[in-house]
């Protein structure tokens, strides 16, 4: 049965918008009487020049709302791809509340839906921005899209949009272009307005897609601080005369509201993610080389927006190892094996301080924790994120030297920095001593009784050779179920991989298997993709 088209984006809008009115009544009057934007800008730093790994850092600042203006970028009444209209109408309401609330406060809102201009020809907010003067010194090319800014060429542009990005339903593509042409719009270019669902303020509001204009009116008013919403982050919001790139590399305060927009990314490319970690893999290239984000709850207040089909949980992958090089590994695992299902986030260790883990605060939000750390101890407020975390009863993943992750070897910490020393008997139930040394590969069999394990569907234990050596672990708690066993020539076999609960009630899954040879064997990798399901509940 063919599935059904909706008539328009007015037909479309959620009820979003009645669960934020009441609540956006209080906000706007509260807004009205405190210009200020306490913003957590969250950007990406190398770390060390040349690792191609990044820190997530975030810094608060607070901005002045009379220096800020908010640019709409492209939020078209219709659109070629079918799940763009749907997504861009879900966004909708949450983003009009943005709007006015931001506005109340003093800021200054530019609609800018691209090549709509003749709609609104005797609107007073077109006639507004027209007659504001043009600035004497223009930044050059002010006026032409941005395909590329310097600071990009150190990086490499994380999605394939080749095809247009987009990710319709042929089927549903096709009715839809058919009804769209019925409609008298050309199915490649329907749009011909900002829709309806987002307010336009005759009295204050601009709508322009003029680059110069909107650098004049920015310059006019005094706006330092700019803010891009709106659709598409990979496409418009990044390249239009007005986007992330011109305001970035002239010299604008600019951040994208990462919850407020969308990407054109068709899954069927690469990197073969879903849409949604197509969109994360794009602002993640934003806070890398072009300019910080925020969320739309730092000027609402309560959760960021999500679209109601994003149901991935969320991994946070912590690394701070140098002996199997799981820095290097886990990145491609995680997206190619992790992608499809999870929203992923790293922390890496600090590569001139051996005990700092920048950005380990995105623990407050995940889901799953899977972990690959070896003798580190940590400031308090450090060791807290991680304690919290699991004290939750929140579930982990742990591979190799992650059963001696934050524990030193018969030595206190230093001052001013934590150990765990019960950690392995607390959160894995093992009982991890030392290892056997290089040697033999470790052959590898199921434990008795595992067979119908989730995390072993679809294993076959026996074509698993473990590269690293031999982990002793054993005895393991009461609580531990043995998933696979490994042995080498002479010497007693150890459990290598098993699951537990925690001290505190959750899902843990260890296995001493982790060497980066490890992940050249496609069995582990779908071990490890399994127990990540595990914990998440997603077997």
């Amino acid at each position: 049965m063919q599935k059904s088209v909706p008539r328009s984006f007015a037909s479309m809008i959620t009820a979003a918008a009645v669960l934020f009115f009441i609540g956006s009544v209080m906000a706007n009057i509260a807004a009205a009487q405190d210009s200020s934007l306490k913003l957590q800008l969250r950007s990406r730093t190398e770390t060390a020049e040349g690792s191609g790994r990044f820190h997530t850092v975030t810094r608060p600042e607070t901005w002045n709302a009379n220096q800020t203006a908010i640019i709409v970028c492209d939020m078209w009444d219709y659109h070629h791809c079918l799940n763009a209209v749907r997504r861009g109408t879900e966004m909708a309401p949450r983003m009009n509340e943005v709007l006015k609330n931001s506005r109340e406060r003093g800021a200054v809102i530019i609609h800018a839906p691209s090549s709509c201009m003749a709609t609104y020809a005797d609107h007073a907010a077109r006639q507004r921005a027209q007659s504001i003067e043009r600035v004497d010194k223009l930044p050059l090319e002010i006026g032409k899209w941005c395909y590329r800014i310097p600071a990009e060429e150190r990086g490499k542009y994380p999605i394939d949009q080749t095809d247009g990005g987009e990710d319709d339903d042929p089927e549903e593509h096709a009715a839809w272009a058919k009804k769209l042409e019925s409609m008298g719009r050309n199915p490649k270019a329907p749009w011909k307005a900002q829709m309806d669902a987002l307010e336009i303020d005759a009295k204050r509001d601009f709508i322009s897609d003029n680059g110069e204009e909107i650098w004049s009116i920015l310059e006019r008013h005094n706006r330092k601080n700019v803010i891009l919403l709106g659709v598409h982050t990979n496409m418009c919001v990044l390249g239009r005369p007005f986007g992330l790139r011109q305001m970035a590399k002239n010299g604008k305060n600019v951040v994208l509201m990462r919850d407020m927009t969308d990407t054109m990314y068709n899954p069927q490319k690469s990197p073969f993610v879903s849409h949604f970690t197509g969109t994360d893999l794009i602002v993640e290239h934003i806070e890398k080389w072009v300019c910080p984000t925020i969320t739309s709850d730092q000027i609402l207040g309560g959760q960021p927006f999500r679209f109601e089909k994003d149901t991935r949980s969320h991994v946070a992958i912590v690394i701070a190892e140098q002996e199997y090089l799981t820095n290097e590994s886990l990145p491609p695992f995680a997206l190619d094996h992790l992608g499809k299902e999870f929203r992923v986030s790293f922390v890496f260790a600090n590569e001139t301080e051996r005990n700092d883990l920048p950005g380990i605060d995105v623990l407050n939000e995940a889901d799953v924790l899977l972990l690959s750390v070896r003798r580190r101890v940590l400031p308090p407020a450090q060791m807290s994120v991680i304690r919290k975390y699991l004290e939750s009863g929140k579930p982990i993943v742990g591979i190799r030297t992650a059963n001696h992750a934050f524990l030193l070897r018969k030595q206190d910490p230093p001052k001013g920095f934590e150990a765990w020393d019960n950690w392995d008997a607390d959160i894995f139930g093992g009982s991890y001593t030392n290892h056997y040394g290089a040697g033999p590969d470790v052959s590898i069999s199921m434990a008795s009784g595992a067979e119908s394990h989730p995390i072993l569907r679809g294993i076959d234990a026996a074509s698993i050779h473990g590269k690293g050596s031999l982990y002793m672990v054993n005895p393991l708690a009461r609580s531990a179920t043995p998933l696979l066993v490994g042995a080498i020539p002479e010497k007693e076999p150890e459990t290598i991989a098993w699951v537990n609960r925690t001290k505190f009630g959750g899902k843990s899954f260890y296995t001493s298997l982790g060497h980066v040879d490890d992940f050249a064997q496609s069995e582990f990798r779908q071990l490890l993709a399994n127990a990540v399901r595990w914990a998440a509940g997603r077997d």
